[in-house]
């Protein structure tokens, strides 16, 4: 989870046996100088006042399970990308989020309380406005019955859990036509 965050030099211990993370300073400056540096040039291009923010300005990206800790390392990893996110503990949460700001893609849970994805894509695929919406499934339930089921409502991908960062930002770039990570 952690091997891709900017900066991260690696861990040492301390007396106590606590693993502490130590970071290049040099390597966060520079990469945060740089993104800094890129966001004043490109408001100053559109005629704008620079304005500097550490918010993402990638698209929207809807993340639904019932689990929290899987809701929350998805996040930080769609974040670390440039990625923004909005969370949802169901399927029936997500339809309300979908309402406010229609994403550019879900990553759902099969199995929720209130409204599973199964329900979900269901709803989704019916509704015209958010048909084309692509969704990826991602669940522990990796049989092919479950897949094929999945693949028959119109899931664009199924992952199992847990799922292959690289994997998931490289279906994440493209159906959002957001960079794929470096």
């Amino acid at each position: 989870q952690l091997a891709r965050l900017p900066g991260l030099a690696g861990r040492t211990g301390l007396a106590s046996g606590e693993m502490v993370p130590s970071y290049n300073p040099v390597a966060l400056a520079a990469m945060h100088g740089l993104q800094a540096r890129e966001r004043q040039r490109v408001a100053a291009a559109e005629g704008g006042e620079a304005v500097v923010t550490n918010e993402p300005a990638g698209p929207l990206v809807l993340v639904v399970d019932d689990s929290l800790t899987v809701r929350k390392v998805t996040q930080r990893l769609l974040l670390r990308e440039g990625y923004r996110t909005a969370l949802a503990k169901d399927g029936l949460e997500a339809l309300e989020r979908i309402a406010e700001e229609k994403p550019a893609m879900v990553l759902s849970d099969l199995e929720m309380p209130r409204r599973d994805g199964v329900d979900l894509v269901r709803i989704l695929r019916a509704d015209p406005r958010v048909a084309d919406l692509p969704v990826v499934i991602i669940t522990s339930r990796i049989a092919q019955k479950h897949r094929d089921h999945a693949v028959a409502l119109g899931v664009d991908h199924y992952l199992g859990k847990p799922f292959v960062e690289r994997e998931l930002l490289e279906l994440v770039a493209r159906h959002t036509g957001f960079p794929a990570p470096r």
